[in-house]
């Protein structure tokens, strides 16, 4: 069911499907690997991404975490003709954090015919130290 191997391909129709989106745009996420196991890319938090207080909002990451995992899950069921929808997501908030680079890892946990499950890590890229981990729950379905 899951594509393992990277290819620019992969990268090519995420960064066409994410473009279409002014939500997604916004988030400003940077894919450099796309499997249908595994999601590997970053993000350049600033400003435009704070709560009211000048911290990152925990909202972003929530949507980053949901958008890795939603990404390689819809990446492993593609062929099949199969969509995946976000059913659950718990996301830690762990640190907080102003601005600069984060990275950000997608790995899937499980994927079965009707249920996939992601973890994903986002990470300082100044000192690799996790801000947040998330999970993600996604059914998979017949496209409507």
């Amino acid at each position: 069911m899951a594509t393992t191997e990277p290819s620019s391909t992969a990268l090519d129709r995420v960064r066409g499907l994410l473009g279409s989106s002014d939500f997604l745009r916004l988030l400003n996420c940077h894919f450099d690997e796309v499997t249908g196991t595994r999601v590997a890319g970053w993000l350049e938090v600033g400003p435009q991404h704070h709560q009211p207080f000048g911290l990152l909002h925990g909202g972003i990451l929530c949507s980053v975490v949901e958008t890795f995992a939603s990404v390689g899950a819809w990446e492993a069921v593609r062929d099949s003709g199969r969509q995946v929808v976000g059913v659950a997501n718990s996301t830690d908030f762990l640190r907080s954090t102003v601005s600069g680079r984060l990275d950000v890892v997608g790995t899937a946990v499980y994927q079965g015919r009707t249920l996939q499950l992601w973890d994903v890590v986002i990470t300082r890229a100044v000192d690799g130290k996790d801000v947040a981990r998330g999970r993600v729950r996604l059914q998979v379905i017949d496209p409507r």
